[in-house]
C-alpha cells in the first residue's frame, strides 16, 4: 500500500504570522488562499516585491513593532499601541521618546536582566 503524501497547507494568517507581516497589508490573493509549506518557504528564500515592500515600510503586526521599539506587546498597549505601525510612526516614536516608551524599555531591560541572572544562576547551580 503506497502512503499518499498531502501537501501541509496554513491559514493566510499563520503564514503572515511566520513571514512577520501584517496580514491585512498583504495582497487578497494572499489574505483569500491557502499557503503550503512549500509556497512559504519559497516566499522567504525569495520574496516578492509586495513581501520586500511589508518588510521594510509596513504596516507592521504588533509583535515586530514592539521588536523595534525595544518593549513588550503588553507594552504597547500599555502605552496605548493597538494597531499596526509603519516604519515611519515608529521612528517617529523613538524620536518623540513618550514617558510611556521610556519606562517600557527600562521595564523590558530589567526583565532581560532578571532572566540572564536566573539563567546563570541556573547553570551555576547544576555545575556544583
Amino acid at each position: 500500500m503506497k502512503s499518499h503524501q498531502t501537501a501541509q497547507t496554513m491559514k493566510p494568517a499563520t503564514a503572515a504570522k511566520k513571514l512577520g507581516v501584517y496580514l491585512q497589508a498583504t495582497p487578497a490573493a494572499f489574505q483569500e488562499g491557502v499557503v503550503s509549506r512549500a509556497e512559504l518557504n519559497a516566499l522567504q528564500a525569495d520574496p516578492p516585491e509586495w513581501l520586500r515592500e511589508l518588510r521594510r515600510n509596513g504596516p507592521h503586526p504588533r509583535p515586530v513593532v514592539a521588536a523595534k521599539l525595544g518593549v513588550s506587546i503588553s507594552g504597547l498597549a500599555r502605552g496605548g499601541v493597538t494597531e499596526a505601525l509603519t516604519t515611519e510612526q515608529i521612528d517617529a516614536l523613538k524620536t518623540e521618546n513618550p514617558e510611556w516608551l521610556r519606562k517600557e524599555r527600562a521595564t523590558q531591560a530589567e526583565v532581560r536582566k532578571e532572566t540572564a541572572r536566573l539563567k546563570e544562576k541556573k547553570r551555576t547551580d547544576g555545575a556544583a
